[in-house]
């Protein structure tokens, strides 16, 4: 016998009946807002061609390194989920089957916010009223499969249904911004603009990084000298804002920086870019750019956001035969005072200047994030982010921030998705959250309630425009 799919209307608020009604109150007044999306990871391609998502497991499964990491801990094979492969194996291409592998095992998504941000798509978006499990995996994707070959769940439409103002996809810097052109060729209203995100000229450590530097600095019309390669750079962060770009983004192993001599600088980029270098050059070289890229969003305005304290794909076996992105990425410990020092000694209290910055460790919020943050002008903490965009770790960032930072040293929530349908309903689950949060506070009379309406919609909306100059 089939189940109800239900998601109840006080999901997420707190069970105290009083404090509760303060929480309905709050979303209420924010439950609607346009959805400001500043950061993520979706295909610029769905905008500029609006072209039908192919299958329900290439729209939800497929893309979601959330979902197929926790079917690969449970012994599903990448393959068997459609993930393409990069040596040339072949990988199941019956969407219907891979369809039926995730729902019948569904189950180990429970307590998970996959779980919720999946129920939400399956409820609010394509109207299904019962579980999914392996008796109903057909029905789902049947129903599913109906829907995207209607007009009203192309990517544009979507765009529209759900109220999004504004979307940043992240590109490289050897992109051509191709997709973007079209999209502002194609007369669409929508707003969809790009990030920058040098990382793969940045880094050393990235085995095409020579190849990389090389091609880069060609595509910008400069010679691959130093003062070269900065200048491509400052021309490619150009094109980039032509693309409608605000910001920059870094995901660095860690958020060390470094301010070297122009001669130490030109010395240590000679030896990363001719393929000696050694772990300590490496990072050197990370930290010193990120400085730069420092100066340079001082001179053109971008805003900066660093993403450190990752062991990016772990697991070696999977990247030889998918690649990169396929849900081996580990978090590892976090040092920020110490670390972006040298940066703030330059730019810590320059008011061009504004750096958004996330961890993967929680025990640095309250030791040394909300502290920088609550003291440098600079300074922006971004919301939780990856493992923690959860509920719980969006509680224990307000918990263990706010009562340092405050929340207008904060920027709101953003999204970090490659998952398009699952950017209503993480937004969802943050303005919930928040306004869960705000009514503990009031009921705590430790914030008026009046106060807690403009900080319900200060988190929803308006701390992500203004942040990322949106």
């Amino acid at each position: 016998m089939t189940k109800a799919l239900r998601l109840h209307p006080d999901r997420l608020f707190p069970s105290d009946p009083a404090t509760r009604d303060i929480a309905r109150r709050l979303y209420a007044t924010v439950k609607d807002l346009p959805i400001i999306s500043p950061h993520g990871h979706t295909d610029p391609r769905w905008f500029a061609y609006d072209q039908p998502f192919a299958n329900p497991a290439e729209l939800l499964i497929v893309p979601d390194h959330y979902v197929f990491r926790m079917l690969y801990s449970q012994g599903v094979r990448l393959d068997e989920l459609g993930v393409p492969t990069i040596d040339g194996s072949a990988s199941d291409s019956d969407p219907r089957a891979i369809w039926r592998r995730f729902a019948e095992r569904y189950h180990l998504f429970r307590g998970t916010p996959s779980r919720m941000w999946l129920d939400w798509v399956f409820a609010e978006a394509f109207g299904i009223d019962v579980r999914l499990e392996a008796a109903t995996a057909d029905h789902y994707y049947d129903v599913i499969d109906a829907a995207l070959k209607t007009d009203a769940f192309r990517p544009r439409a979507l765009f529209e249904r759900y109220n999004i103002e504004v979307i940043a996809t992240t590109e490289g810097p050897l992109d051509p911004l191709d997709h973007h052109r079209a999209i502002r060729e194609s007369g669409w209203s929508g707003k969809v603009v790009t990030a920058y995100r040098p990382d793969p000229v940045l880094d050393p450590d990235d085995p095409k990084f020579i190849d990389n530097v090389q091609r880069f600095c060609a595509m910008a019309g400069e010679d691959a000298s130093y003062a070269g390669y900065l200048r491509a750079h400052e021309k490619r962060r150009a094109d980039f804002r032509a693309a409608g770009a605000t910001s920059t983004d870094h995901g660095h192993p860690s958020a060390f920086t470094a301010n070297l001599s122009p001669d130490e600088a030109e010395a240590l980029y000679a030896k990363v870019t001719s393929g000696s270098v050694g772990a300590r050059e490496a990072e050197l070289f990370r930290g010193h750019m990120l400085v730069q890229m420092a100066r340079m969003s001082i001179e053109d305005g971008m805003v900066m956001q660093l993403h450190p304290g990752v062991h990016r794909n772990h697991n070696d076996a999977v990247r030889a035969r998918f690649g990169k992105d396929k849900g081996a990425d580990i978090p590892t410990a976090g040092e920020f005072v110490a670390a972006l020092k040298p940066l703030l000694d330059l730019y810590g209290n320059d008011p061009r200047l504004t750096l958004i910055l996330f961890t993967l460790d929680e025990d640095v919020y309250s030791r040394e994030l909300a502290p920088l943050a609550g003291h440098y002008p600079v300074l922006r903490l971004g919301p939780p982010w990856w493992f923690h965009d959860s509920p719980e770790g969006m509680r224990r960032f307000r918990e263990r921030a706010t009562e340092t930072a405050g929340f207008y040293n904060t920027v709101g929530f953003n999204d970090d998705t490659r998952a398009f349908l699952s950017i209503p309903a993480r937004h969802d689950v943050a303005r919930r959250m928040d306004c869960g949060w705000l009514a503990q506070l009031v009921a705590e009379h430790r914030l008026e309630e009046d106060e807690a309406f403009e900080v319900a919609r200060a988190l929803a909306y308006d701390l992500a425009k203004a942040a990322y100059k949106l």
